[in-house]
């Protein structure tokens, strides 16, 4: 230990390379084996033994490695195999909270100490804690043969490597952790987005006379929009499309339940004002105490005669174009469903004439943002590009007027991943 010091341009290439080294590394326990090959190119060590308090009740203390093991365990994913002591000179050690230097541990050391097996034969210990709320869980120990020279001077400066790498090696530990834990995390939102996109229509109904067309992308593994056609006896159609408050699971559960209660309503799912009525009731009663709420827009409609009776609760008005010009269905409505219990939902009428096109969406596509300019200000893609888009593609498809929409919301983004779930819906009568 006391071999003479390599000149200080020896010692900082050895350094770099050990930091180099463990760089790269995400396995805390192989961390800890190279960055000690490095130390005992710096400072010769041959004997070591280190102590963990972590995990365990005083006065018990682990030992975690030790130049006398003859099967290394990782402290880490192997700790049940790991040696449990109290008392004695290490049980001394591991609670003092603070450096250690003992030069007359020989004389110290007794056959019947718990660390006899691991002390005896040494002459100096040199005790370094890491600490973790001014408590030394873990501690280093170098042991030095009888006779051995030690030179206190170098201390500090290892004293405070030691305490460095203890509290990196702990971070890489946490980092692991979350690594796993949001891995599984996302395992389930997957799962849950799954879930929640089979509650989507599986295929649009076929109408005879209409084109349909729907696109559904949510911000997150799961969102909280939501569109569905229910069938009204043998000739008419529901169409619904609603948008729970924020996002991510949450949202998708709330969505979940809103397509429950849609579904279990007894008899046709007209008229509209009693089916708005219904999941209101319902969602502001058992389901949105905590303040969520739901924005919906539902109609149902007669294709033959193109007759559409609709209400709103609180959503973006839909677009109806006709001869280039847009009507927004917003003459009718009340509040978001869940806020008021008793919330009424006036209904209007409107007729789809040959060469309509109807598209509903929610506030992802309008409030779609571009990314922040050196201001710190950002413009939200807005009402008017929606329509100048849909009057610029009246004559297109419904398919088409969606991938018109999806590609300017994009390019809008300029990359940006979206902050919104985003649903479109486009009805469009045969001309």
């Amino acid at each position: 230990m006391l071999e003479k010091r390599r000149t200080w341009q020896e010692e900082l290439e050895i350094i770099d390379n050990t930091m180099k080294a463990i760089s790269g590394i995400t396995d805390p326990d192989q961390m800890v084996q190279v960055y000690w090959d490095g130390v005992g190119e710096l400072w010769p060590i041959d004997d070591y033994l280190s102590l963990s308090r972590r995990g365990v009740e005083p006065p018990k203390y682990l030992v975690t490695r030790s130049s006398r093991f003859t099967e290394h365990f990782n402290p880490w994913t192997q700790r049940e195999k790991l040696p449990v002591l109290k008392g004695g000179l290490l049980g001394e050690i591991a609670y003092a909270d603070k450096p250690i230097v003992m030069t007359d541990l020989g004389q110290r050391l007794s056959k019947d100490d718990p660390g006899w097996f691991y002390l005896q034969g040494f002459g100096t210990l040199v005790a370094l804690p890491q600490y973790e709320d001014g408590k030394g869980l873990n501690i280093g120990i170098s042991l030095l043969p009888p006779g051995m020279e030690f030179d206190p001077s170098m201390l500090p400066m290892m004293h405070w490597q030691a305490g460095l790498f203890g509290r990196g090696t702990q971070n890489l530990v946490l980092r692991n952790r979350l690594s796993s834990a949001l891995a599984e995390l996302d395992r389930e939102l997957q799962a849950v987005g799954e879930i929640q996109r089979s509650l989507l229509p599986s295929e649009l109904p076929r109408i005879p006379g209409y084109d349909l067309a729907a696109h559904y992308q949510t911000s997150a593994r799961a969102g909280g929009d939501y569109y569905d056609f229910f069938p009204i006896g043998e000739t008419e159609w529901g169409v619904f499309i609603a948008d729970v408050s924020g996002h991510g699971t949450p949202a998708a559960v709330l969505m979940a339940i809103t397509h429950a209660i849609a579904h279990t309503r007894p008899g046709f799912p007209k008229p509209v004002n009693e089916v708005l009525s219904h999941l209101n009731g319902h969602l502001a009663r058992s389901y949105t105490p905590s303040g969520s709420f739901v924005t919906a827009f539902y109609a149902t409609f007669d294709p033959a005669s193109g007759k559409v009776a609709f209400s709103s609760a609180g959503h973006n008005p839909p677009r109806l174009l006709r001869d280039g010009q847009i009507i927004p269905l917003e003459e009718s409505g009340g509040l978001p469903l869940g806020i008021l219990p008793d919330q009424a939902y006036p209904e209007a009428a409107a007729v789809l004439q040959p060469g309509d096109v109807l598209l509903l969406y929610t506030d992802g596509i309008t409030e779609a943002m571009t990314p922040m300019n050196k201001d710190g200000a950002r413009e939200l893609f807005g009402l008017e590009r929606l329509d100048r888009l849909l009057t610029a593609h009246s004559k297109r498809s419904a398919r088409e007027i969606i991938a018109a929409v999806e590609r300017a919301v994009q390019e809008f983004r300029a990359g940006e991943a979206p902050t919104d779930d985003q649903t479109i819906v486009v009805l469009r009568r045969d001309s």
